[in-house]
């Protein structure tokens, strides 16, 4: 055996008893680097790549949008958000149950995880619903799979993040999602109807809790008054190509703080504050290392020429672009159950983009697939960062939750494979639109 291998075997071991995932990349870029030809410049590459990194334009908005999910996490604008559209949907069958997947979809969009979405919304929806005569199973397959759909709109962490390592400009990407993102959120809304409907049959129910009514729209309105500028900004702004990511996560994050602290008066100033910068400094500093670490894994990666030999080997495989698109989705799948999708998304794409490109897939296509997929990790058993959280969150073993989420996954797929074979449902936001 040699020492590579050696070293390369202790590395997966640190990666398996969860040693941080910044040294486990740095120490695999290290050693890969280094074991080229034993030439130490060749270890400055990671150096190379972090200065790079922490000067790229781009990378202003992670931080920012970072620290405006710390300040959201920590007021009542879950509740808020979550009384508005429950009085929108709220009088139809699975009203609220789309008005629960509606607030985490909302509520991950702001916040840029979904993790954040299931212990600020958990306590307050898992109650309600089954107050409401949900089932526990049902409740908690929706809890649990709502979140991860939000980080298909803006401004979505992974989605800047996959900008910024595939060099491609955020606002078209955001454009591309857009369709994708309603799509799944559709599926989703459909079987909560059908749920909904077919328990209250059986139950001899009416088909809603409550008649809609204007005066409670007015009310929870006037209530998240404050928290709905934040969408039409995110919405007006950059999907009307007005102005930059950048600028709007400024913009946004200059707004959460004012209407947290001055006029909800939810948030302190100097203590609240400090604490929360603290908070998005060490996950956006996380972020960043694990990022340059991980590039440079990548330019080892290009030197011994492997994405090359990865595509004369899926043509071996496969010369059909359907079936290669099947065998990337699979591929995928496997890369969601053992990656968080920060780390996938720099050490993935960089290799996938050229094999993609090979078979003429649309980079914009490219990236949805790429997000669905590992939007779909989150909840992938039995390891899915959603489902280890909700664990934690709701006192609940593993298996149990793998079964809530199961039926909620399988409908995840299903989007997948349309999103996947139907381009135009990604590329008509950006002017494109060919089949496969």
């Amino acid at each position: 055996m040699s020492i590579l291998t050696l070293v390369l075997i202790v590395i997966g071991i640190f990666a398996l008893i969860e040693v941080p995932l910044f040294t486990v990349f740095g120490a695999l870029a290290l050693t890969c680097l280094y074991f080229i030809d034993m030439d130490s410049d060749n270890m400055q590459t990671v150096l190379i790549e972090l200065n790079r990194l922490a000067s790229t334009p781009l990378l202003v908005a992670l931080p920012l949008f970072t620290l405006t999910s710390c300040i959201l996490k920590d007021t009542k604008a879950p509740q808020r958000i979550m009384a508005f559209m429950e009085s929108i949907v709220g009088w139809m069958p699975g009203g609220l149950a789309i008005a629960g997947l509606l607030s985490c979809a909302l509520l991950t969009t702001l916040t840029g995880a979904s993790g954040v979405t299931i212990i600020a919304l958990g306590g307050i929806l898992y109650p309600i619903m089954l107050e409401k005569g949900y089932s526990e199973r049902f409740s908690l397959g929706l809890l649990i799979t709502g979140g991860c759909i939000g980080l298909l709109f803006p401004p979505s962490l992974p989605m800047i993040l996959y900008g910024v390592v595939a060099k491609t400009d955020i606002t078209e990407l955001f454009n591309a999602a857009f369709l994708p993102g309603v799509l799944m959120l559709v599926i989703i809304f459909i079987y909560s109807i059908i749920y909904d409907y077919r328990r209250r049959k059986s139950l001899g129910l009416s088909m809603s809790d409550s008649p809609f009514s204007w005066t409670e729209v007015v009310r929870a309105t006037r209530d998240a008054i404050w928290e709905l500028p934040i969408v039409f900004i995110i919405m007006i702004g950059i999907y009307g190509g007005f102005v930059t990511v950048n600028e709007v996560s400024a913009v946004i994050l200059v707004w959460v703080i004012v209407v947290a602290v001055f006029i909800k008066k939810e948030f302190k100033l100097f203590s609240d504050l400090p604490r929360s910068m603290i908070e998005a400094g060490v996950l956006t500093g996380s972020i960043i290392t694990i990022l340059g670490f991980a590039v440079g894994f990548t330019g080892y990666m290009i030197d011994e020429d492997i994405p090359t030999r990865m595509i004369e080997s899926l043509k071996t495989v496969t010369e059909n672009k359907l079936v290669f698109l099947l065998v990337m989705n699979i591929f995928l799948l496997g890369v969601g159950f053992v990656m968080d999708i920060f780390s996938a998304i720099v050490v993935v794409v960089p290799i996938l983009i050229p094999i993609a490109a090979q078979f003429g897939i649309d980079p914009m296509h490219l990236c949805i697939i790429f997000l669905v997929n590992l939007e779909i990790g989150f909840v992938h058993p039995p390891l899915g960062i959603n489902l280890l959280i909700a664990s934690t969150r709701f006192k609940k073993p593993i298996p149990e939750l793998v079964v809530a989420t199961l039926p909620f996954l399988l409908l995840l797929l299903l989007a997948l494979l349309i999103i996947t074979y139907i381009p135009w449902i990604s590329l008509v936001g950006v002017g494109g639109g060919s089949t496969p």
